[in-house]
């Protein structure tokens, strides 16, 4: 349970309570469930927003350089296209001269496996004089170096085909692979902008989200400050009722002193402090510590003392206060709220660890826990510096 504005914390030596909390605790327990929803929602989406901005400026850059670098992938693609199809016009010329080639040869061999009639041999036995054989040896000398002629230019002609054929082969592969570079940067541009789209659309939703939220709690308005001034009341009303059983009380004794016992087994959910919401404008001063536990866990007494307040207090639920007598002078009280149940009365004598009471969520309450308080003359303190140190 936590009191509003004018209920001052007393933070002793432990200094001033941080007034910096999260957004959403701060009307956890005396808002509307209407307004908790809504801090709970603002806090999440206002928290997120950042990412988001940041993953939106990411994924338009990520869209820049992808489209950039398909752009590039596409110009090589088509520059090693260009040079597939040079390299395949060189290859298809130099196979047909050598096809052109082959023919010539084979024409040659063709004609000296059916026996020329310009062979040596016959020139001899033909020749009709001396100057008859020697022009026709030189004419068969000078077809033989024409038929020579042809066969080295079949094996050129073979062999720069092959050289072409090999350069065309690679300028395929080539293409091919930057044909396939293309189509993945092409993909990853694609896949780019859909990421920015959605990143753009998650942006938006959070901003709708908090402009509901928003909205939501300037419409719960007049009914949270009510709240609020209604648990400011009641904080008085509670001072009053323990600063008056301490003035009447006479001579109650005086407290035996020590940490007190671990009012319950559980762990430690919200401190002791003043706290403000950014949401209302309005301070509180969170009176105990929270302690989480189950429903149904035991509540323990702290300390031996007379109970001198068991019952319903508005936004503390189901509340007890014992006194343990004077500390210093001053009398020194225990409260235990939002109970399931109470299992003492007013006047009763408890023992130092005595069960009063069940851990449950009533009052202004978001969970079950047990928010326990240490008063003097009904002034609240951090409960911390009476506790156990190990909370246990």
């Amino acid at each position: 349970m936590a009191a509003p504005a004018g209920a001052q914390a007393d933070t002793g030596n432990s200094g001033t309570a941080s007034r910096e909390v999260a957004r959403a605790e701060a009307v956890l327990e005396n808002a509307t469930e209407r307004a908790r929803t809504a801090a709970l929602r603002l806090e999440v989406a206002t928290r997120a927003m950042p990412t988001a901005r940041q993953r939106v400026a990411l994924s338009r850059g990520a869209v820049a350089a992808a489209i950039a670098a398909a752009n590039t992938a596409g110009r090589r693609a088509e520059a090693a296209r260009l040079a597939y199809a040079k390299v395949a016009g060189a290859f298809d010329k130099a196979q047909g001269d050598f096809t052109e080639a082959r023919a010539r040869v084979d024409q040659i061999a063709q004609a000296s496996y059916m026996g020329s009639q310009f062979s040596r041999i016959n020139v001899l036995v033909d020749g009709t004089g001396p100057a008859d054989i020697m022009d026709r040896l030189s004419m068969v000398d000078q077809l033989m170096r024409t038929q020579q002629q042809d066969v080295d230019r079949l094996i050129h002609t073979r062999a720069r085909a092959r050289t072409a054929q090999d350069r065309a082969g690679l300028a395929k592969r080539e293409a091919e692979a930057a044909e396939a570079v293309a189509r993945g940067k092409l993909t990853a541009a694609k896949d780019a902008q859909v990421a920015a789209s959605q990143a753009q659309r998650a942006l938006g939703q959070l901003t709708a989200v908090r402009l509901a939220a928003v909205r939501a709690a300037n419409a719960e308005r007049i009914t949270v400050l009510a709240r609020y001034r209604a648990a400011l009341a009641e904080e008085q009303r509670i001072r009053t009722a323990l600063r008056g059983f301490s003035a009447k009380s006479g001579n109650p004794g005086r407290y035996a002193g020590g940490r007190l016992f671990m009012p319950v087994r559980g762990w430690k959910t919200s401190d002791f402090g003043n706290r403000y919401d950014p949401y209302y404008r309005v301070w509180q001063l969170h009176a105990g510590t929270d302690l989480a536990a189950p429903g149904g866990t035991p509540i323990h007494a702290a300390a031996a003392g007379n109970v001198i307040r068991a019952g319903w207090s508005n936004g503390y639920g189901n509340y007890t206060c014992i006194s343990h007598g004077k500390l210093a002078g001053v009398g020194f009280q225990t409260c235990y709220g939002h109970q399931s149940r109470i299992l003492v009365h007013v006047g009763e004598y408890v023992r130092r660890g005595q069960v009063i009471g069940r851990v449950g969520s009533t009052g202004a309450s978001t969970g079950y826990h047990l928010h326990f308080e240490t008063r003097f003359d009904g002034v609240p303190k951090n409960p911390l510096r009476y506790l156990p140190s190990c909370l246990c």
